[in-house]
């Protein structure tokens, strides 16, 4: 039976119970049970006297990309500060009457999603404000098999809150083992506790747990959505819609002038079974053509061990492009930790200058990106942090 690192901690009634603890999660943060870990832990007699709270708030229902402000949580009654807003991380004014600090927030998998560079805050202020960290671990949900991690590994020339330090796209790892490779590699020296998952192996997706889907924010409203998010989140740096404000964000590709059964026939014509193309139309509620009848490609998976989502999500944005010379752009992509939202493609990538790779002939292309997504060697590189 999958237990998280919340599940084991209430097991072990840890010496540090009754310190002050300040505790940076959210509402996706639950017990196998699906009792909020704040609850949870508050109910067992652990000392939590503040919350913090990374990007979409502590209720995960904030904007991508918009500030959070300060608050006080309904639920516990704790004050809640945002470390996405004025803030990236702890400041001494919070730490001062803390004793521990304590992470337990959800990943999805990727290098731009942002809770992973919340930890990475956290552990340098563990560092500074001289703190204990205990990080409760939680399974990767699109797998912890290093043989499926995929690149481009990120050039830290673009280095950004949605990507710090080199590694690739689709890393494979859990938040625990990422804490413990970036401490080492990066120097940081934060005193670090991770209270490891139970009954997870590195070969378990989200479906294999058994246990119902938490939505990490507001456009990961699914398993598929986690899976295809590696790849479908370049199109947050094109004109082209990823499906938010529709029941198929990050699963589908959509604008008013996309040619969506050409485009899905030709998806379908490269895929080797592991995905099929079909042409949907969506009309989105708010984001990318908000209010506009879309013509859209959802993408289905069929074979999860054999899916590459970075691959496959550069390839659509490459025919896209090429179908669409009149009407493809690249666009920016504003948001809290970039304003001007230039250098999005680059951002997400980790390529500088990345934009031109969609401009080589398209076997040249095929060539390229088979080359920069190759990620084999972060086997290596992490081998120290693994924990399971």
């Amino acid at each position: 039976m999958l237990q998280f690192g919340i599940d084991q901690v209430l097991q072990q009634n840890p010496n540090w119970k009754q310190l002050r603890i300040g505790m940076i999660t959210n509402e996706a943060a639950q017990t196998r049970d699906g009792i909020a870990s704040r609850k949870a832990l508050l109910d067992n007699g652990f000392n939590i006297t503040i919350l913090f709270s990374p990007e979409h708030g502590l209720d995960v229902t904030g904007a991508d990309g918009h500030a959070m402000s300060d608050g006080t949580d309904t639920l516990t009654g704790l004050p809640v500060i945002s470390l996405y807003g004025e803030r990236l991380a702890p400041e001494a004014e919070h730490v001062k009457e803390l004793d521990i600090l304590l992470f337990d927030v959800p990943d999805v998998g990727s290098r731009f999603y942002t809770y992973l560079w919340t930890l990475t805050h956290v552990m340098e202020g563990a560092t500074k404000f001289e703190k204990k960290l205990v990080v409760l671990d939680r399974p990767n949900p699109i797998s912890g098999i290093l043989e499926l991690a995929e690149g481009p590994f990120l050039d830290e020339v673009n280095s950004s809150f949605i990507g710090r330090w080199e590694m690739p796209i689709r890393h494979s790892l859990t938040l625990g083992e990422l804490a413990l490779y970036f401490n080492e590699t990066k120097k940081i020296a934060a005193n670090i506790d991770v209270i490891r998952c139970k009954g997870w192996n590195r070969e378990l997706f989200q479906p294999d747990w058994k246990l119902a889907f938490i939505p990490t924010s507001p456009a990961i409203q699914s398993f598929e959505s986690m899976l295809l998010y590696p790849g479908l989140c370049l199109l947050e740096a094109t004109n082209l819609s990823e499906g938010r404000g529709t029941p198929y964000s990050f699963t589908a590709i959509g604008a008013p002038w996309l040619q969506a059964e050409r485009v899905a026939a030709m998806l379908n014509d490269i895929s080797g079974g592991e995905f099929s193309a079909h042409a949907i139309t969506f009309t989105p509620e708010h984001s990318k053509f908000n209010g506009q009848l879309c013509k859209a490609v959802r993408l289905e998976i069929h074979d999860r061990i054999s899916f590459r989502p970075v691959l496959t999500g550069m390839i659509c944005v490459k025919l896209i492009k090429t179908l669409h010379p009149e009407q493809f752009e690249w666009d920016i992509y504003p948001t809290n930790v970039n304003p001007s939202g230039k250098n999005h493609l680059d951002k997400l990538t980790g390529i500088l200058g990345s934009e031109q790779l969609f401009d080589l002939p398209f076997a040249a292309f095929i060539t390229a990106i088979t080359k920069q997504t190759h990620a084999r060697a972060w086997k290596e590189m992490v081998q120290q942090a693994i924990l399971y």
